[in-house]
């Protein structure tokens, strides 16, 4: 009878353990903010993203680009010539925002000219050509193979991969993402995660230099 009782207060003691237990534990989820990684850095960056420079860069640049955007195509260069300054300690990393009509299907095209080893030249060469394929803001991804000839492309076989859904999950990952971050216009530029909301190559410039300048984290 005495080991019954025993038992007995032991099991309300455990009880009301468990009960205060659960309250702090409750508590402190209630009380305390989940810590959870940086969303804007997950948003910025992709595994499928291109990117140009070492990928431990001191200085990082995200641009957001529309290739049918007269504006991004008239800026590539200039971003290309703040790299050439510093070429050892800037990234730059490419992300899509085909806002133009037709634009998706030529992300597509340059998205495929990857399996290649040729997004680059690919890019800059619809850059440079972007008054032929590109007219009333609208993309004519037919006009855009002519300028592809010469770069050592099988051009077939970029019309074939451009339809695979990775490709197209890219995409679709890049646009929600330019959504999340609020972006509604290209080229948009984030320097070392934070957005360059004064636009133009001075702002952008001074924005890198004074990451180039600020001590390793």
């Amino acid at each position: 009878m005495k080991q019954k009782a025993l038992f007995i207060a032991a099991a309300a003691v455990l009880l009301v353990a468990f009960g205060v237990g659960a309250w702090v534990y409750k508590s402190r989820q209630t009380d305390e903010p989940a810590q959870t990684p940086d969303p804007v850095y997950s948003q910025l960056i992709r595994m499928h993203s291109p990117t140009l420079g070492k990928p431990d860069a001191k200085v990082q640049i995200v641009e957001f680009i529309d290739p049918a955007c007269e504006a991004c195509a008239a800026f590539y260069p200039l971003v290309k010539k703040i790299i050439a300054i510093n070429p050892d300690e800037i990234r730059l990393v490419m992300r899509y925002a085909p806002f133009h009509k037709g634009a998706s299907a030529v992300v597509a095209v340059l998205e495929a000219t990857k399996k290649q080893d040729k997004f680059w030249p690919a890019l800059e060469a619809l850059l440079a050509s972007q008054p032929d394929w590109t007219q009333h803001h609208t993309a004519q991804v037919s006009r855009v193979w002519k300028h592809l000839e010469g770069l050592g492309l099988d051009l077939e076989q970029v019309r074939s991969d451009m339809g695979a859904p990775q490709i197209a999950r890219a995409v679709a990952q890049d646009l929600a993402d330019a959504r999340a971050l609020k972006i509604n216009k290209t080229p948009s530029f984030f320097v070392n995660g934070q957005l360059l909301t004064n636009f133009g190559y001075e702002p952008l410039k001074a924005m890198v230099e004074q990451a180039l300048a600020s001590p390793q984290p």
